[in-house]
């Protein structure tokens, strides 16, 4: 998937940027990541909220196996194919990424504010 593709797909957000990683891309909105392109594939960053969501529409999640390992399921869900078609649609689709992908920041962020930390006396 080219960069011009891709900021067609995210027209709807503000700030967004196309990075390569991975072998592939990674797509922010505001710095946070939202997506990644792996092997031609789009995936949007999902989360407990979001992932039946995806899943009812058709999404599977992705899956990373390293040689000798079990496979980890990541917090991506690939894009349901009804967004392809329609700006509106695919708008909807990058609104829950973005969700998601604040969510998981904020998680990181109040993680890291407590560990450590010993209470006041």
């Amino acid at each position: 998937m080219d960069d011009a593709t891709l900021e067609e797909l995210f027209a709807s957000l503000d700030a967004v940027s196309i990075r390569r990683m991975f072998g592939g891309k990674g797509i922010y909105s505001d710095g946070r990541i939202i997506a990644v392109v792996l092997d031609g594939e789009l995936f949007l960053k999902t989360d407990a909220e979001t992932a039946a969501r995806f899943e009812d529409a058709g999404s599977r999640r992705w899956t990373y196996a390293r040689e000798g390992r079990s496979p980890v399921a990541m917090p991506y869900h690939a894009l349901p194919d009804e967004a392809l078609d329609d700006p509106d649609v695919m708008a909807e689709w990058a609104r829950l990424a973005v969700e998601a992908s604040i969510r998981a920041a904020s998680a990181k962020s109040g993680a890291r504010r407590h560990k450590g930390v010993m209470p006041a006396t």
